[in-house]
């Protein structure tokens, strides 16, 4: 396919569903179309008592609870016509349905879910949400959730520790249990659009930076047998175009490099600005700290997004120096419950 298959969205709203951090009173700046999740609730919460002519609203046992993991609601309108895609699930399906109704999310309007890559913070929860969405769509006579995902299914996951221990994640869902869950598997290792073009899903991402050399100590095993994979050649990544905007990228680890990530999607839309980088950057650790200044310095001049919104694996050292170089008006952090409200110019 080619970037013009791909049509320019009247509003995109991406909703952070699973994030590893919770933060709902920090101020956001001036010109970055981020909702604080309390924000949100406010909308939605019925009144409980009032005084002094002040309507009192109940929103602190509302929150969403944050775990290691990411998922993202993303949905785009179009004039009359609008689709959601949930990219990833996180690693609980009791974490990600308890904050999905805390959120207020309609279950049956989630058109499938499109996994980032087989990492259980991930993909752990994705036999039990595709259930609960088919359910909710079979209710409302709707055909069952598409679940998008990269043919290369690893069994297992981990890191080798500097200690010399493995830090094994879950063993990954099978791809029967994603169809016993009443969904319709699609096993894509190539770009291609989703949901009448309102989202580029990638294929492998390119490498083309010189330090985005992947995860430093990953493993992945197949049966028996296990070997060294710091590529994680399965990651892809979700875009969409806003009108007036630009191209806004999902990168939910970056094991590729966010860079090489923002770099892929201005090759695929030539001439148009990135808007909102959205995910994990994954430069928390020892050895993956050593790349947040060439991370920064390539964001700055290279890449120059609207907003950078890192979140889950990025770390706080990453998160700190991006705060340093784009806020304020360029940085609104991933925080669990937020969401980003991106209009047509």
């Amino acid at each position: 396919m080619t970037a013009g298959t791909v049509v320019p969205l009247d509003e995109l709203r991406l909703l952070v569903v699973v994030d590893n951090e919770s933060d709902t009173l920090s101020s956001v700046d001036e010109g970055v179309p981020q909702v604080a999740e309390v924000v949100g609730l406010l909308g939605r919460l019925p009144t409980s008592r009032e005084y002094d002519g002040h309507p009192g609203k109940v929103v602190f046992d509302q929150l969403c609870c944050a775990c290691h993991g990411f998922s993202v609601l993303a949905t785009g309108r179009r004039g009359d016509r609008q689709h959601s895609v949930l990219f990833d699930v996180g690693p609980s399906a009791s974490v990600w349905k308890d904050n999905a109704d805390r959120l207020g999310i309609d279950f049956s309007a989630i058109d499938g879910v499109f996994l980032s890559h087989w990492h259980f913070d991930h993909s752990g929860a994705l036999p039990e949400v595709l259930a609960a969405i088919a359910a909710a769509r079979r209710r409302q006579g709707l055909p069952p959730p598409f679940v998008d995902v990269h043919p290369d299914r690893p069994d297992q996951r981990g890191i080798l520790s500097p200690g010399g221990t493995i830090i094994l994640l879950p063993e990954e869902p099978r791809l029967e249990e994603l169809e016993t869950a009443g969904a319709e598997v699609n096993r894509q290792a190539d770009e291609h659009s989703l949901l009448e073009g309102f989202f580029f899903a990638s294929g492998r991402i390119d490498r083309v930076t010189p330090y985005e050399t992947g995860l430093a100590g990953h493993y992945s095993f197949r049966g028996a047998r296990g070997e060294s994979d710091p590529l994680i050649l399965d990651e892809r990544l979700v875009a969409a175009l806003v009108r007036g905007r630009g191209v806004t990228v999902l990168s939910a680890c970056s094991h590729a490099g966010v860079v090489n990530a923002c770099l892929l999607a201005q090759r695929r839309f030539p001439g148009t600005r990135v808007d909102v980088v959205l995910g994990g950057y994954h430069l928390s650790g020892k050895a993956m700290e050593a790349r947040i200044e060439p991370t920064i310095a390539d964001l700055k001049e290279r890449v120059r997004p609207r907003i950078v919104a890192p979140g889950h694996c990025t770390g706080w050292r990453a998160k700190a120096a991006l705060a340093r170089a784009f806020a304020p008006g360029n940085y609104g952090p991933s925080v669990v419950g937020s969401s980003y409200v991106l209009s047509a110019a």
